[in-house]
């Protein structure tokens, strides 16, 4: 199934939350989503760099509220709910982009602290997001949540541990958080980006001339749908590469298997 109709993706009055938004994929789609009239909200670690996401968000006529910290802050993200209900009473999307690559290294070889680290960030991380944000994109009448993952997830490859492995942990979390939400308003998307201009793939890939990659900004209009109220669809894994959605498991609304 492709992707290439373009429902109405105005997003004016719409409260959206990215995460790891002051660089990378996340930056990019902060300043579409606010380029679609949605109030972002900008987490990530460097006030300087939100700062200036800020300036750029303002400058095209958008609006922003920033919010420094670091996502391996559980109770700052116990904090951001409450916070997003006092003054909004919902979260109208959540884009969960903040994630880490680790180290590139045999399993054998990695370090705990750096194994525990690329496991908080890129699943503990989001389900905190989730236990904290649930209520409030239950509260919006057309709560999306988008989760950032990578083919890695799929790959197995030697050296790619961590990082697979924790990509592979969202997935089930995503998708199980999917299911969970089935008969509400929510609905929840994985996102493979494919090879990407950022920083991590320069860190992965140091060989790869750069020009020959996509950038985030081409990414961007793509998430702005999938955090859309026209985007129906829950459970499915969107890959960019292809412009496809990808199902990891039997779509709700297909047919039952015939027995064997």
């Amino acid at each position: 199934m492709t992707t290439s109709a373009a429902p109405d993706t105005s997003l004016t009055g719409r409260v959206v939350l990215v995460t790891g938004a002051s660089r990378g994929i996340g930056r990019a789609a902060a300043l579409a989503l606010a380029g679609a009239g949605a109030h972002v909200i900008a987490l990530a670690r460097t006030s300087g760099a939100l700062e200036e996401l800020d300036d750029a968000i303002q400058a095209a006529g958008g609006s922003a509220t920033l919010v420094p910290a670091d996502v391996k802050d559980y109770d700052a993200l116990d904090r951001l709910g409450a916070a997003i209900f006092e003054r909004w009473g919902r979260l109208d999307g959540l884009l969960a982009n903040a994630g880490v690559l680790g180290t590139m290294t045999p399993l054998a070889h990695h370090e705990p602290k750096r194994w525990d680290e690329v496991m908080a960030v890129n699943v503990t991380a989001n389900w905190r997001l989730i236990r904290s944000l649930d209520p409030l994109l239950r509260a919006s009448d057309a709560g999306r949540a988008v989760f950032v993952s990578s083919g890695a997830a799929h790959k197995f490859r030697a050296f790619w541990g961590s990082y697979a492995v924790s990509k592979a942990a969202l997935e089930a979390l995503a998708l199980t958080y999917a299911s969970e939400t089935q008969t509400t308003p929510v609905r929840v998307t994985l996102v493979n980006p494919g090879p990407l201009r950022t920083r991590m793939r320069a860190t992965a890939m140091p060989g790869e001339d750069p020009l020959t990659l996509r950038t985030p900004e081409e990414l961007a209009p793509h998430l702005v749908r999938l955090l859309s109220p026209a985007w129906t669809t829950t459970g499915a894994i969107y890959d960019f590469p292809q412009d496809k959605l990808l199902w990891p498991s039997l779509p709700s609304d297909a047919p039952a298997p015939l027995p064997a």
